[in-house]
């Protein structure tokens, strides 16, 4: 058999082989050897052999006689990924789930992994492999006799989900919301609504069955418009209004929240101990997909099981506790992306959370490809920030800077730095006891590349 056609076999038949990271590779995986902005993966492919590959694959030609029975090489690496994916995914016979949405994509693919893992075979993307490159990667590690598929499905251009939604294909569908972002590119919120509802148009997804979406904005009404139109089998809105599944009713108790909630004309009640509204939002859709799919919910909510058992996404509310300065820190990691929706809900979520006497530190970091609306939305944070009384507020980037300048009085303490390192400086000198950090930022910022500094203190 042909060097091709074993690689082929072998990577229809297995799951989860494919890396694209030498440093991740295990015995008998698959190392994708792709071109970088600086260099190519076949610098790595010695590396990836030491550690075990079973196959590389390049598009490079790669001079070495040992191992050469184990090297692959194609025309081009993303035109056969591609021919591959779609045969991969004809295979499958299972349940598929795509999910879009501004924000929250990775945390309700996690949660939606982690409770159907309790009674089913599950396969899902990984991290936020999202893009064109992730998205075909995922359908190649699926494991075929699994009973759901999870993929996530992004964007930050117009008439990628088309393209993405014709190779998954997905027959039940979730929209999280439509929010602020990318909009250098799209614009405005009506575009990327329009964007996101190609994931369940039948000329790009005939399989489109189910639509569970957040509808609150006239953005996400212009999507539940849309679909139907596209006359789909189900269409769940889900938010605060009465016409889908919703939260009826939060009670603040002294110590806790009482939270009723109305799924497809069941009610359900929750106690909980901290109220962040995207989280129940999450609960909801994770409770209307169980009751359609015929799944016991108890899986979700016998003992609150969703909010001292579910999985914080690393980067996304992730909590971390250490030792700093011999202070005890308690960092809230918000650190992987933003946009002002999502950064005005966290720093309204971290004003209510208890302090137990602690410092609380706000560190923002620059909300990236807001195009021309990028410097007021950066003032409207900083005027969200007002609202609350925070020990200290650390800023970083341009945008920060020209929007703090802007201001000539302001009740909490700001500081601005332009660097991780400076950031770190700071804090060293400014911890005279127990505190709670909650950071936020764009992907690639200096406030990312801070948290990441205080990650590595911590594991020292």
């Amino acid at each position: 058999m042909k060097l091709e056609d074993r690689f082929i076999k072998y990577l229809i038949n297995s799951s989860n082989k494919i890396k694209i990271n030498s440093q991740d590779i295990k015995k008998n995986d698959i190392f994708l050897a792709l071109k970088g902005s600086n260099f190519h993966g076949n610098k790595y492919i010695n590396d990836a052999l030491i550690a075990g590959a079973k196959f590389c694959i390049t598009d490079k030609n790669f001079k070495q006689a040992h191992n050469s029975e184990k090297i692959l090489l194609v025309k081009n690496i993303e035109n056969f990924l591609f021919n591959l994916s779609e045969r991969k995914r004809s295979l499958y016979d299972g349940k598929v789930i795509g999910i879009t949405g501004s924000a929250g994509k990775t945390s309700l693919k996690e949660y939606l992994k982690f409770f159907l893992e309790k009674k089913f075979k599950v396969s899902a993307s990984i991290k936020s492999y999202n893009n064109n490159l992730g998205v075909m990667i995922s359908i190649l590690n699926l494991d075929l006799k699994s009973d759901y598929a999870i993929f996530e499905i992004g964007t930050n251009n117009f008439f990628e989900i088309r393209e993405l939604t014709k190779l998954v294909r997905p027959s039940q569908i979730f929209i999280t919301n439509i929010q602020s972002t990318h909009l250098k590119n799209f614009k405005n919120k009506k575009n990327i609504a329009k964007e996101k509802s190609d994931i369940f148009r039948n000329k790009y997804n005939p399989l489109a069955e189910i639509l569970y979406f957040q509808k609150i904005s006239k953005e996400e009404e212009l999507i539940y418009n849309i679909a139907k139109k596209e006359k789909l089998k189900k269409i769940i809105p889900i938010g605060k209004t009465e016409d889908g599944s919703y939260i009826a009713q939060v009670k603040k108790l002294e110590s806790q929240y009482n939270i009723n909630l109305k799924i497809l004309n069941k009610n359900y009640k929750i106690i909980i101990d901290e109220y962040e509204e995207k989280n129940i939002l999450n609960l909801i859709f994770l409770l209307t997909f169980f009751i359609l799919n015929k799944i016991n919910t108890k899986i979700i909510i016998n003992n609150n099981y969703y909010y001292y058992k579910a999985p914080k996404v690393e980067g996304r509310g992730s909590i971390h506790n250490f030792l700093l300065n011999n202070f005890k820190i308690r960092l809230i990691d918000q650190s992987y992306n933003a946009n002002p929706e999502t950064m005005i809900e966290s720093i309204k979520n971290f004003s209510i959370i208890k302090n137990n006497n602690r410092d609380k530190f706000l560190i923002l970091g620059n909300m990236n490809e807001l195009g021309l609306k990028s410097h007021d939305l950066h003032i409207k944070v900083i005027k969200e920030i007002e609202k609350y009384q925070f020990n200290e507020v650390i800023l970083s980037g341009d945008f920060f800077k020209k929007a703090l300048s802007m201001f000539s009085k302001l009740k909490n303490n700001y500081v601005y730095k332009n660097s991780s390192q400076n950031i770190m400086s700071y804090l060293n000198k400014k911890l005279h006891k127990n505190a709670i950090i909650m950071a936020k930022c764009s992907n690639i910022t200096e406030v990312n590349k801070f948290v990441k500094l205080l990650k590595l203190k911590k594991e020292g």
